[in-house]
Formats: C-alpha cells, sequence, structure tokens
C-alpha cells in the first residue's frame, strides 16, 4: 500500500509463495565396499551420489549394522568429508553390512543400498611374488641372485624364500636352497658347469604356503668375469689422514679386479717402514703401521695390477707428533754476559703449526739443562744474565700443539767472554828529567777473562808513532830513559785471552824535568762511620814537592797520639788508627800538608755508632681520669744514627713493677690510656736506635683523675608539639658543662597521677629535642632532662607542664577585614579544618601594632562566634591582627595567618567585581547544560548584589538560582533550547564473550539533543552477512550482553541513542569478535591501602579479604613459609573473591601471607604483610662483667 499526506491507498497482493529452500537433500552415493579389512576395522569407499540436490556437498555419514543386529549405528562421529573411512572398534568374528549418506545445506539425502556382510578377522593368503629379481655376480661355477621383498605378505609374515634353476634347454626346475628356504634377499648358486646357460626364479612363502614365482630375467652363462682393477677409497681417504703419534694407522681400501689383482703399497719419496703389515684380500687391502711416529708422515701410494691392466690411488697421511729438530743452529755475537742463538724452523712440524721455541742453557760442570725462556715466537733468541767467562752448552726445541720436539745443541761449547774495556783513571804519579812514573786503575770490566797484561806506549812531540815502551801486570810502572825537555804523551791498553781494549790516554803530555808541586790531598771520603768498640782507620793520600809536613787537628785542638790513637805518614799518604772506638772519638779531624810551595787542609768527620743518650724531661700535656697525654725531647746524642723509636713504661707508685705501656712509639709524644681513676703512676721514657737502647728518664708521680665536674641541668624544657600518640620534647643546653662538652642527655616521663618517673631513651640522645611515641590518647604526661659529659650525668630539669596526648587543633583561617572605623576593625574567620579530637570552644584574638608592637589579647571573655569587632584602637594607627582556636581538650592552635597592616581610620571602598577572564568573553553552552557563573565581591560598606539580563534583573525561579555571602555571588542557570534526535555514542568495546555470547559497553553520546537519553539499542551481524539483527531494542544501561550466537563465528556490533524524539544514527562498528569462551590472566581487584600491613593485637581474630577476576575462574592458594595455613586458618573462596581468617593472632601468625591465583591464561601472585603487637619476648644476655650485666631486648 501506498501512503501520502491524504492517507493510504489501494494494496497490490502477490501471488502465493511457498517458504521454502531452493534445493532438496542430495542423493544416495554408491555402495560401499570394504578393504584391509582386520580383526578390529574395515576401510569403506564410496563414490559421490550423482544428484547433490542443486547445493554443495557438505559431508557424508556412515553406518554399519551387525549381522546378529537390527539397528544401523554411525561409524563416524564427526561429519565426513572424504570418500573413505576406516570403521574400528569392531568385534572379531562378526560380520558387518554398511551403507553412507551425504549431506547438503538442504539436511542429510537417502542412504546408499547396504553393502554385503564382511566378517571382521585378519585375512591370511600365500604372498605375492617378490619383487625386481636380478643377477648381482657370476663365475665359472657360481650366480648370485638377489632380490626385494613382496608388494603383498598375505596377512602374515613371510617365512622366508626359494630358489630355483634350470638349463636353459632343460624344462625343469631343480629347487637350490635348502627345504626351510632362506630368510635374506640374495643367495649364490653353486657348483655350476662353466660355459653352461642357466634360468632361475625365486619365490615368497608363509604360513599358508609357497606364493608365485618371480622369473629373473634373461639367461646366465656361468664363465669367468673379465674386470679391470678399480680402487674405492672413502671419502676420509681422499683428504688428509691425520693419526696422533704412537697411535696405530689403518689404511683400508677397497678394491676389485678379475681375476684377483696383485696388490703393492709403497711410500713416495722413501722407502715403506718395516713396521708396515700389509693383508689382501680379493675385496680389500689394507696397510697397518704401529706405534706411527713423526717420520711416518707422506704420500702412501697402493697399485692393483692383473691381466686387464694397472691401476694406481694414493693417501696422505699426517702423524700429529711434536716437530722435528730446527736447523743451522748457530751462535752469533758473544759478548761478557749473553750471546744471540739463531736457528731455522724445522723440516718435518709434525703435523700441526709451530707455536713457539723452548730455549735451554746448560754450564760446561753440569749435566742438566736449564730453560733460558719457553716462549720464544721467533728464530732467534738472545741469552742474557751469563756469568762472565762461563762456559756454556745451548739448544732450542720447536714445539707445537701436540707437545716439545726434538733438540738441536751447539757442537762446541761457548765461553761467554769478551776483549776488556778499557783502563780506568790514568795518574802521573813522579816526573824527572829522565823518567815518569804513572799508575792507573783497572778497567771497569774484563770482558768476562783475566787481564793478563798492561801495555804502555809512548808518543814524543812532533813524531806519529806510538811506541811500545813497557809491558807490565802491576798497576804502575816507571818508563826509564827519557830526554831532558821533551814532551811525552802516554797510553795504556789492557789485554785478556779475547784481545787488546781500546787505549787509554794520559790526560796531559808530560815534559821530562824535575818539577815542584804544592800539596795536594786526594781525600777519598769526607765522613766516617764505625761502630762502638771496633777499629777505624783513616788514610789520606797526598802528594807535594818538597816533601810536605803533616798535622793533624781534632776539634780544632792538637791530635793527642795515645795507646788507642795513632798516626802513621808515609811519602804518599797519612793514616790514622783509632782503636776500640768510643762516643768520644766522635768529631771533626783535621789534616794539614805544608811544603815551600804552599800549604793544604781538609777536614774529615767521624761519626761513632752507638746506643743514644736519654731523652729530655717528661712534660705532661693533660691529665684525664683514665688518660695521661705525655711529651718529652729527643736526646742530645743519637748514636749516629737514627732515632727508631721510644720505649714506654708506667707503674703504680705502690708497686715496684713496671709494665710497658709500648715499645714503638715513632714521636715524642703519646697518649696513656686505660688508667684506673684516683691511682697515682709514674712514667719512664727510653730512646732506642738501630744499636741499643739508651737509659731511661723518669716522670714525677701523676694521679689519673678529671679537671671538670658533671654538666648542670638543662634549660627551658617544653613540649614543643603534642599528638594523640606522640610528643616533641625540646629543651636548651646546661649554663654550665663542667668544663667537659655534653655528650648527650637522657630523657624521663610519666603520667601526671604517677610518681614513678621512667627512662625512655635507649641511649644518649645528641639533639636538644626528643620525639616521644606510644602515647595513650588523652592521659597527661610530663618530662624531666639529665646532661651528661665525660666526668658523669649532672641533675635534672624541674619537670615540665602536663600535656594531653591529643592532636592539636589547626589555626582558624586569615582573617578578614570587613568594615574599619577610625577606633574599630570588623574581623571574620572560619574555623579550624581538625579540631584536634575535642570540639573548639572558643577564639582569642590579639592585635600588635606595626612595626614594633607586641602581640595583646583583645577579648578577654570566651568568644564562641568567628567575628568580632576590636573596639578601642587609635586612629590612624597601623595594626595587624592574627586568631587563635581553643578546644575543649584546652589546647591551643597555632595562630592563624595575619590579615597584614589595617590603618585604623574612616575608609569607603568603591564595590569591585572579579570574575575569570573566560566568562568575560563569549560563552558557549549546550543545550541541556549548567551555566554557571562564579563572583568575587569587595566594598565598604558592604554592597548590596543583584544579577540582570539584558538590562533586566533575574528573578530566582526554576531555572535560575542566585546565591549570595559577603564576599561571593553565584549565578546558575540552566539553558534549554529545541529538541533533536541525540548523537549516536562512541565505538562499543567488547568486554567479554562466552560460546553462545558477547558481553559489550559504550560511553553516552557527547550530545543528547537537549533531552534527556532514555535508553539505547543494539545491533549485530556477521561479517560476511550484510543483514543487521536488532539484540535489544531498548536498555537503559551503557552494558548489554547479547545471546543465542553461534560459537565460533565472528561479530560486530553498533548501538543507537533514544531520546523522546527517537533514534540516534548508529554508532561506529566494533572490533570483530568471535564468540568463544574469553581467556583473562588472573587479577588482583586490591587497593594500596590493602597493600599496607595489617596491624592487629596479640588475641584478636583477622580476616584477609582479596577480591579478583580471571576467566576461567582461576584456582586459588594460599601460603605461608613454614605454616600449613588449611589447619591454622579457615580459607573461604569464590568465584570473585577469597579470603582468609586467623582467629586468636599470636605472634607467630606475623609475617608475610601469599595468594596465588593460577588458570589456562596465566599466574599471578601477591603477598599481604600481617603484624601481630604482642608483649616482648625474654632478653638475651651478652656479656657478663664483675659490676654489670649487659641485656638487649627484641620487640614483638
Amino acid at each position: 500500500m501506498a501512503v501520502n499526506k491524504y492517507g493510504i491507498g489501494e494494496p497490490l497482493e502477490s501471488d502465493p509463495v511457498l517458504a521454502k529452500n531452493p534445493f532438496k537433500t542430495p542423493g544416495p552415493p554408491s555402495t560401499p565396499e570394504a578393504s584391509a579389512i582386520t580383526r578390529d576395522s574395515m576401510v569403506l569407499t564410496w563414490e559421490r551420489p550423482e544428484d547433490d540436490g542443486g547445493s554443495q556437498i557438505e559431508g557424508y555419514v556412515l553406518e554399519k549394522r551387525d549381522k546378529e543386529g537390527v539397528r544401523w549405528t554411525k561409524c563416524n562421529r564427526k561429519r565426513l568429508t572424504d570418500l573413505r573411512f576406516r570403521a574400528a572398534g569392531l568385534t572379531e568374528g562378526h560380520s558387518y553390512e554398511f551403507r553412507v549418506s551425504a549431506e547438503n545445506a538442504a539436511g542429510v539425502g537417502t542412504p546408499s543400498e547396504p553393502s554385503e556382510y564382511y566378517k571382521a578377522c585378519d585375512a591370511i593368503y600365500p604372498p605375492g611374488p617378490p619383487s625386481n629379481p636380478k643377477v648381482t655376480d657370476y663365475s665359472s661355477t657360481a650366480v648370485t641372485i638377489a632380490w626385494s621383498r613382496p608388494i603383498y605378505d598375505g596377512g602374515a609374515p613371510i617365512s622366508g624364500y626359494i630358489v630355483e634353476k634350470k638349463e636353459a634347454s632343460d624344462d625343469e626346475w631343480i629347487v637350490c636352497t635348502p627345504h626351510t628356504g632362506v630368510q635374506g634377499t640374495h643367495f649364490t648358486v653353486k657348483k655350476l658347469k662353466e660355459n653352461a646357460e642357466y634360468n632361475f626364479r625365486v619365490c615368497a612363502f608363509n604360513i599358508e604356503g609357497a606364493g608365485d614365482h618371480a622369473d629373473v630375467p634373461g639367461s646366465v652363462i656361468a664363465a669367468e668375469k673379465m674386470e679391470a682393477p678399480e680402487v674405492e677409497l672413502d671419502a676420509d681417504l681422499r683428504k688428509m689422514v691425520n693419526v696422533r703419534a704412537s697411535a696405530t694407522l689403518r689404511l683400508f681400501v677397497t678394491i676389485r679386479g678379475r681375476p684377483e689383482p696383485e696388490v703393492k703399497w709403497t711410500k713416495a719419496e722413501g722407502t715403506l717402514t718395516e713396521r708396515a703389515q700389509i693383508e689382501v684380500t680379493s675385496s680389500y687391502t689394507m696397510l697397518v703401521i704401529d706405534n706411527v711416529d713423526r717420520f711416518d708422515t707422506g704420500k702412501y701410494v697402493v697399485t692393483l695390477e692383473n691381466n686387464s691392466g694397472t691401476k694406481s690411488a694414493f693417501v696422505n697421511v699426517r702423524v700429529l707428533d711434536s716437530p722435528s729438530a730446527p736447523v743451522n743452529f748457530v751462535v752469533k755475537d758473544v759478548k761478557r754476559d749473553s750471546v744471540q742463538l739463531q736457528w731455522e724452523p724445522p723440516h718435518i712440524d709434525g703435523g700441526a703449526k709451530i707455536t713457539h721455541y723452548i730455549v735451554e742453557k746448560r754450564e760446561s760442570k753440569r749435566m742438566a739443562f736449564t730453560t733460558v725462556s719457553n716462549n720464544c715466537v721467533r728464530n732467534s733468541f738472545k741469552v742474557d744474565d751469563l756469568q762472565e767467562g762461563g762456559v756454556y752448552h745451548f739448544r732450542v726445541l720447536a714445539v707445537n700443539e701436540l707437545g716439545v720436539g726434538l733438540p738441536v745443541s751447539t757442537t762446541e761449547p761457548v765461553k761467554v767472554s769478551q776483549a776488556p774495556l778499557p783502563p780506568g783513571k790514568v795518574t802521573l804519579v813522579d816526573v824527572t828529567r829522565h823518567s815518569v812514573s804513572l799508575s792507573w786503575e783497572k778497567p771497569d770490566h774484563d770482558g768476562g777473562s783475566k787481564i793478563t797484561a798492561y801495555v804502555i806506549e809512548m808518543l814524543t812531540k812532533g813524531t806519529d808513532k806510538w811506541t811500545v815502551c813497557a809491558t807490565v801486570k802491576a798497576l804502575e810502572a816507571t818508563i826509564e830513559g827519557l830526554t831532558t825537555g821533551e814532551e811525552y804523551s802516554f797510553r795504556i791498553t789492557a789485554v785478556n785471552d779475547k784481545g787488546k781494549s781500546d787505549p787509554k790516554p794520559l790526560l796531559a803530555p808530560v815534559v821530562a824535568k824535575d818539577i815542584t808541586i804544592e800539596p795536594i790531598i786526594d781525600l777519598l771520603f769526607s765522613t766516617y762511620s764505625v761502630k762502638a768498640g771496633d777499629d777505624l782507620k783513616i788514610d789520606v793520600p797526598f802528594r807535594g814537592r818538597p816533601h810536605p809536613e803533616v798535622v793533624w787537628k781534632k776539634d780544632a785542638h792538637s791530635l793527642k797520639q795515645t795507646t788507642r790513637v795513632n798516626v802513621l805518614t808515609s811519602k804518599t799518604s797519612s793514616k790514622i788508627v783509632i782503636k776500640d772506638a768510643t762516643r768520644e772519638d766522635s768529631g771533626k779531624y783535621e789534616i794539614t800538608l805544608t811544603n815551600s810551595i804552599g800549604s793544604k787542609s781538609a777536614e774529615i768527620t767521624v761519626i761513632v755508632l752507638d746506643k743514644p743518650g736519654p731523652p729530655g724531661a717528661i712534660r705532661v700535656d693533660e691529665v684525664s681520669a683514665d688518660f695521661v697525654s705525655l711529651s718529652w725531647d729527643p736526646p742530645l746524642y743519637d748514636g749516629g744514627c737514627q732515632i727508631n723509636n721510644y720505649v714506654v713504661e708506667k707503674r703504680d707508685t705502690t708497686t715496684t713493677t713496671w709494665q710497658i705501656v709500648s715499645a714503638t712509639v715513632a714521636r715524642t709524644s703519646i697518649k696513656v690510656s686505660r688508667l684506673t681513676q684516683g691511682t697515682e703512676y709514674q712514667f719512664r721514657i727510653a730512646a732506642e736506635n738501630r744499636y741499643g737502647k739508651s737509659h731511661a728518664v723518669d716522670s714525677a708521680p701523676i694521679v689519673a683523675q678529671y679537671s671538670f665536674t658533671a654538666p648542670g641541668a638543662p634549660a627551658d624544657l617544653q613540649v614543643a608539639h603534642a599528638t594523640k600518640s606522640g610528643m616533641l620534647v625540646t629543651w636548651k643546653r646546661p649554663a654550665s658543662d663542667g668544663g667537659s662538652p655534653v655528650i648527650g642527655y637522657h630523657v624521663e616521663c610519666k603520667d601526671q597521677s604517677s610518681i614513678l618517673w621512667t627512662k625512655i631513651t635507649r641511649g644518649l640522645v645528641a639533639e636538644t629535642q626528643f620525639k616521644v611515641t606510644g602515647l595513650e590518647e588523652g592521659l597527661f604526661y610530663q618530662y624531666r632532662v639529665y646532661a651528661e659529659n665525660i666526668a658523669g650525668i649532672g641533675p635534672c630539669t624541674k619537670a615540665c607542664e602536663p600535656v594531653a596526648a591529643r592532636d592539636p587543633c589547626d589555626a582558624p583561617s586569615q582573617p578578614i577585614v570587613m568594615n574599619i572605623t577610625r577606633t574599630s576593625v570588623s574581623l571574620t574567620w572560619t574555623k579550624p579544618e581538625n579540631d584536634g579530637g575535642a570540639k573548639v570552644t572558643g577564639y582569642i584574638v590579639e592585635r600588635k601594632e606595626l612595626p614594633d608592637g607586641r602581640w595583646l589579647k583583645c577579648n578577654f571573655t570566651n568568644l564562641q562566634e568567628t567575628y568580632f569587632d576590636v573596639t578601642g584602637l587609635i586612629e590612624d594607627m597601623r595594626y595587624d591582627f592574627h586568631v587563635i582556636a581553643r578546644n575543649a581538650a584546652g589546647l591551643l592552635s597555632e595562630p592563624s595567618e595575619g590579615t597584614g597592616p589595617v590603618t585604623v581610620k574612616d575608609d569607603v571602598d568603591p564595590p569591585r567585581i572579579t570574575i575569570e577572564d573566560k566568562l568575560r568573553q563569549l560563552v558557549v553552552v549546550k543545550a541541556g547544560e549548567i551555566l554557571r557563573i562564579d563572583a568575587e565581591i569587595s566594598g565598604r560598606p558592604l554592597p548590596v548584589t543583584s544579577w540582570t539580563k539584558d538590562g533586566k534583573e533575574i528573578d530566582a525561579k526554576a531555572r535560575v538560582e542566585i546565591s549570595s555571602t559577603l564576599t561571593t555571588t553565584t549565578l546558575i542557570y540552566r539553558v534549554y533550547d529545541p529538541l533533536f534526535l541525540p548523537s549516536p555514542p562512541a565505538k562499543p568495546k567488547i568486554i567479554d564473550s562466552t560460546k553462545t555470547t558477547i558481553t559489550l559497553t559504550w560511553n553516552k553520546p557527547l550530545f543528547d539533543g537537549g533531552s534527556p537519553v532514555t535508553g539505547y539499542s543494539v545491533e549485530y551481524r556477521k561479517t560476511n552477512d550484510e543483514d543487521w539483527v536488532v539484540g535489544v531494542g531498548h536498555t537503559k544501561n551503557t552494558e548489554f550482553t547479547v545471546v543465542g550466537l553461534t560459537s565460533g563465528t565472528e561479530y560486530v556490533f553498533v548501538v543507537k541513542s533514544i531520546n523522546k524524539i527517537g533514534p540516534s544514527e548508529p554508532s561506529p562498528e566494533s572490533d570483530p569478535q568471535i564468540a568463544k569462551d574469553r581467556e583473562d590472566e588472573p587479577v588482583f581487584l586490591i587497593s594500596n591501602e590493602m597493600r599496607k600491613t595489617l596491624i592487629v593485637k596479640d588475641g584478636s581474630s583477622f580476616t584477609l579479604r582479596v577480591p579478583f577476576k580471571g576467566k576461567p575462574v582461576p584456582n586459588v592458594m594460599w601460603n605461608k613459609p613454614d605454616v600449613d595455613l588449611r589447619v591454622r586458618a579457615a580459607i573461604d573462596t569464590t568465584d570473585t573473591c577469597t579470603s582468609i581468617t586467623v582467629e586468636q593472632a599470636t605472634r607467630n601468625d606475623s609475617g608475610k601471607y601469599t595468594v596465588t591465583l593460577q588458570n589456562v591464561a596465566g599466574t599471578s601472585t601477591l603477598t599481604l604483610s600481617v603484624k601481630v603487637l604482642d608483649s616482648p619476648g625474654p632478653p638475651a644476655i651478652h656479656r657478663l662483667a664483675q659490676s654489670r650485666c649487659v641485656t638487649s631486648q627484641k620487640t614483638a
């Protein structure tokens, strides 16, 4: 029917239509046929039906019926898509018939005709013929035949095979195998006639008998087979064959050839070792060498030869052994303490890379070599630190990863020496008109070989030829026969068995003439040291012409010769000999030489090494009750060496026994501790050096006692802050510390109603404050404090005023000045947010003249209101005001924040309005929303507030609400507009699913169309369909579960908003979701507050309740270390929550409780802590002393 604005038109009817599928069920498949029949199963096959009913065949249903039964039963549980099925679970010996039906979208079609009856039993028949019979070898008397197993064994295992033969010209077959047959699939027929032609055939048999024969194709002539020699090397033999030294080398080579070839083994580039053993058969040859070594490395060649030809093959063998000896070993560059060795790598590296060399040496007098270097990586090495003149043998060994190789040694011993260095300083001893006397020093080094002579050469001025003028063994020589007035140069050369040194010249030429020389002192040392009691000899060489006179002095006085001190003077030196030296022999010695040319002096210092003198007087620097600080001066005589330490001893003046305080004091001061207070002590100190200990110096008697007293009482004790569970106690340091710094304080506490003071500090309190905890709410407490220094504990303070254990009252808000006149100020404020557990009972208003006034009360009666007029003020003065609250417990709050400077005078302020900046611009409000405008107002006197719209005053009515205070005003306006359809909700989210349901949720629409949203509709469709299905027409919730879905099918969903105008456009489609059971990992649904430690009292009960979620519902397990919670506690668990309850809790119930959730999606664990408050355990005794016992206390 058609409809317009004037009404409904005439209807139009269709022809009758039958509501049915456009296709029908399929026709019957072909009759099933059975195969592979066993005692409990059969394989059925069939063909597709000729008619599929117009719809694709979706599967088949196979049914069976026992011959002894009347019912057809299904063989398949699931739909069959194949044309073949194995029906299992049959009863042995029973006969079955089968039929099959096809199924399409219209349903299951007509079944096929039943099959014949098939009996469920293992079928046994003779086996089929063997497969692929063939001749694999032949000779003049034998033929070898091979075949494969039959494809069909007849249902029973193959028992064996029978081989038959016949000559090609005969018709009779002769059995060649034993009467039991053969088990293998090959057989050699022997005793044949040479050059005769034969046919062969094979059959298999099982328990049912022999099967069909299989003929070997063609005929075979029994004649010898001619084959050229062939060598087959394994893949391993084609590579390098590695074998370790001392192992056995086996080279196995497969060979062929008709007639059997002759085998010969050789070794390339050498002869085969006598240890080699060779084995030869018709099919293989093997070379075996036992206990191989590095010399067995090489190429091994095997040669085969017969009438048909020759064949050779080789195998490379590498014996993994240590290397052979290095070659071309030579010794180069022999020095006085070192030699340079050089060599080349060995010819045989042992099958592995040479990693390094070992260098060894041996003295000619010794039999064993010692290692010089065990990691030389080059082909040369310098051997250092050899003994000069020593005779050595050297050898080198190569090393690879398999070990150390053979050594190569020097053929002759090597002497470590060289030509000597030049002689030392050459000195002109004397010169005359006809001779020169020279002396010199030995060379710094003789080259490792003894100096055999010195050669003196001279050069006359004006010539260039050096001539040998003397050869001597001593270190001095006199050259005679010189020409007076002639100038000569001299040089000296040292000689040993290795050769001559470089010459050493006299520094200046010498003129042969008589000379005069001013005295010269050749002082060897300027200081001499001698140990007390030993002899000292001081030899001073000198020169001079004419011979000088010698004078000795000691400490500026002439030296007196005694039986201990003697002076011996010769032409070239003067010597002092001091026997049994004492400390008096120390000092400055001076020698003076005088002749006609001049005078020369030299000073020598003599130090006598002896034990030191006593230290200086002992000084007492500090005295205390248990220690004394001492100091002293070093001894005047240190014994000629450094003072090592001081030995400090003490004794009680009531005894004569000295005790060592310290024998290792390095400085000239010490702090002697661990003294007994009030005891008199005496100390003595001795110095000690490397030669002994001095005499001790004693101190005066000293009494160990403090020089100060205990401190006075602390000052200004007060409770700075108090709560219901704790207080902060503060104080000031005592006026007098007794002469020693205060090291800490002791705090005591008592209930106001008690007379017993209790110490509440375990140790000393270092600060001048202490936080007291664990108080009982509502009780009044008093405190007192003691100070302590090293001398002891001083007197206590006076007890402070009683203070209640209550939370403090908060301060009121900052007071606001409401009005000002020339003599008064009106204030208002709000009450404290926290009253400290007791009702606020009043307020105190205080004022302060600015800038330097003090706070004064303004009210002298209890003020319960939150406003007050302060009167009696002075005009034009500036004031500041604040307010203090008092609660029922008598506690005063902190003062509120001040008003700031206020000038007292008649004051008029015009009205002021303050609103947010965004409200001063265009404000856009959606229909149905609420417009709220907040404004702050001020002015003196207080202004009257009114609101207008478009110039007209706004009255309070249903859509308008106006509220005002002294400082603010608020307008609330409900905006209405013409009605529209609502906007659609946002994209819905899937939050849960099962096999037949899906749960989704969505948010409210952003725009309700000016009319409240009354509900929602939910629609869904399959992802491969286009038609939408209504899941729910109207629901007020923003969550809905769609039911009746098909398991495993994928769906999408949309949601529409509904107001009184109608439904909105559909929302965006949800994400596709398959209808299946959802798996969610277990999750605990607890807050942070529940994770905190639960504190309970001893003897009470507690319950830990833990909500959770997870799909499928997880398994819950509670656990506590070393406790079986199933016995100790009561556990209750539902699908969404688990709880554990412990009755009569004790300290043993404290600890960590662990709950574990587990399902197929995962595992989650939560640990909760419980603390049971109980009385403390017994104290533990740590140590016992004669006067006290030290204990410790563990808290519960």
